[in-house]
């Protein structure tokens, strides 16, 4: 299956547009194919790291989503398709004003949560106040995203009313966010962290239990409001944390399909051993890993000792190995290449970082490291313990740093250790990823503000000057001219050096073909809610 890109431009102008006309959500369509489907039986599929809570609000890693998302609603989301197009989750219609300064939703009714509660528009309206405006003791990683809301009004029970205080202009595609689950007002008023460990959602399946060091399970929710949805019985995530582990359940049958992504190597073994059997689809990836260095901790708070570091990298050379070993494969900057807004070779190889003259760069390197009185750092870089990329990851840059004289100590540990220590900004230097669900700048440029306004920043670096490209680049509705917001928000990023992609990923998913209704898309984030996926047996 050959995954094609739409620019994001062009998927804002058509979201715009269904927005601006109006857009009922029809389920005839996919219910016309129910004779075809099969019903019943249980999906057992693969996730190879086990989340450090549920709450998807507080959480940027995949490992959270294909937890949780079975469970839960958003209100839009992106039809997989025909992406980026969106389609409506909970909301049966919306409504964008020319303007773009309000938009209005229409409501499902007789939407019930787990425990039997009636969704209405207060839930949404505390889904929504708890991202933007978090209590004390909540984290919210879209606070950032969602900072243009002005105030969110309740009509009536079926109608949510967003009054922007400013423009935003890929907005709708921020309320088709997997991350954007919706609550229950009452569970918020309880206790604003309770979805961090209780799990009550509209979704397609309930809760049926999490075994630590095991499994996640969920059975069909007979009261879902999309009639005929979904087709399972029920499902169980299998957590596979070593990569042998997974491989060997895929190709024995006990797991039907890891939705993440695996390496080339892998993909080749189950290819020779399962032949058509198996069934592999690929495409671009809308994720990076990231570089990046802790501000607060000495010497790091010191650009010449970021800026070295940076320019001690072969990217280009990098990317040739580690695409044949690994999941990392393009050289790009702050927007995934071959997107609209991404910078261009000729230009991204003038960025510190980014030059093709390893030899050049790393001489100069050495200089800024004496001059900066460092010239023997030697520093512990942390990361995640995940073999696919990330160990390949960490190994390459221990070997890139070795070779200008930084001797640098490698320390992996699981999910949830490792974003515990970034998030208490316990690390000196790590291995972060900026995982993204599609291209607008809007969502990829939210990672590198400063870190009073964005919680994911992990160099814990404030700018002022970022802040305000950013802002400045949100309000800007010319293409042009907000392209060139982008290049002067990188340019400043990247001479600084608080934090910067080491290389982008390419997406390789193996899946049963006795697996259907599941589809593939640029990000491993969308399309988890399994309401139409079915097994062919």
């Amino acid at each position: 299956m050959k995954i094609t890109r739409r620019t994001a431009l062009q998927g804002t102008a058509g979201a715009l547009a269904l927005g601006l006309g109006g857009f009922n959500f029809d389920f005839t369509r996919a219910t016309a194919q129910a004779p075809a489907v099969k019903r019943g039986g249980n999906l057992n599929f693969a996730i190879s790291a086990e989340a450090p809570h549920y709450d998807p609000h507080a959480s940027d890693t995949y490992a959270t989503l294909h937890l949780a998302a079975p469970f839960y609603s958003t209100l839009l989301r992106f039809n997989l398709s025909k992406f980026p197009a969106l389609e409506g989750d909970l909301a049966q219609s919306w409504t964008a004003a020319p303007d773009l300064m309000t938009y209005t939703f229409k409501l499902h009714p007789n939407v019930k949560f787990a425990d039997g509660t009636t969704l209405t528009s207060a839930d949404v309206k505390a889904t929504y106040d708890r991202m933007r405006d978090p209590p004390q003791g909540v984290v919210s990683t879209r606070k950032a995203t969602f900072a243009d809301i002005g105030s969110i009004e309740t009509p009536d029970p079926l109608t949510v009313v967003f009054k922007m205080k400013a423009v935003n202009a890929a907005m709708l595609e921020h309320f088709a966010s997997p991350w954007n689950v919706i609550y229950a007002a009452k569970d918020l008023a309880e206790n604003p962290a309770l979805p961090r460990t209780k799990i009550n959602g509209t979704g397609p399946f309930t809760f049926v239990e999490h075994v630590k060091g095991s499994h996640i399970a969920g059975k069909k929710n007979e009261n879902y409001f999309k009639k005929g949805f979904p087709y399972l019985d029920g499902f169980k995530g299998i957590f596979t944390l070593q990569a042998a582990a997974m491989l060997n359940a895929v190709q024995g049958g006990q797991v039907l399909g890891e939705f993440r992504g695996i390496s080339p190597a892998e993909r080749d073994r189950l290819v020779q051993t399962m032949g058509d059997k198996i069934r592999i689809e690929e495409s671009s990836w809308t994720l990076n890993l990231l570089v990046c260095f802790n501000v607060d901790k000495k010497p790091f708070d010191d650009v010449r000792v970021r800026k070295a570091l940076l320019m001690a990298i072969d990217r280009w050379g990098g990317s040739q190995g580690l695409s044949k070993i690994s999941t990392l494969r393009s050289v790009g900057g702050v927007v995934r290449p071959g997107s609209p807004y991404a910078t261009p070779e000729a230009e991204l190889v003038k960025l510190p970082g980014f030059s093709k003259d390893i030899k050049k760069s790393r001489e100069e390197a050495k200089k800024l490291l004496k001059e900066a009185g460092h010239e023997n750092l030697s520093f512990v870089l942390w990361n995640r313990n995940l073999a696919m990329p990330y160990t390949p990851a960490g190994i390459f840059l221990v070997d890139q740093w070795r070779q200008i004289g930084v001797t640098v100590e490698h320390k992996q540990s699981d999910t949830g250790a490792y974003l515990a220590t970034m998030n208490a900004g316990n690390h000196d230097v790590a291995i972060d990823f900026s995982n993204l669900f599609m291209d607008d700048t809007s969502l990829g440029l939210a990672k590198y503000l400063s870190v009073t306004r964005s919680p994911e920043n992990r160099s814990r670096s404030k700018d002022e000057a970022l802040d305000k490209l950013y802002d400045d680049h949100m309000r800007e509705r010319d293409p042009a001219k907000r392209k060139a917001i982008v290049r002067a928000f990188e340019k400043r990023l990247f001479e600084q050096g608080y934090q910067q992609p080491l290389l982008w990923w390419h997406r390789i998913v193996p899946t049963h073909k006795t697996l259907m209704g599941w589809k593939m898309s640029p990000s491993h984030n969308l399309g988890q809610q399994l309401e139409d996926v079915w097994i062919n047996a």
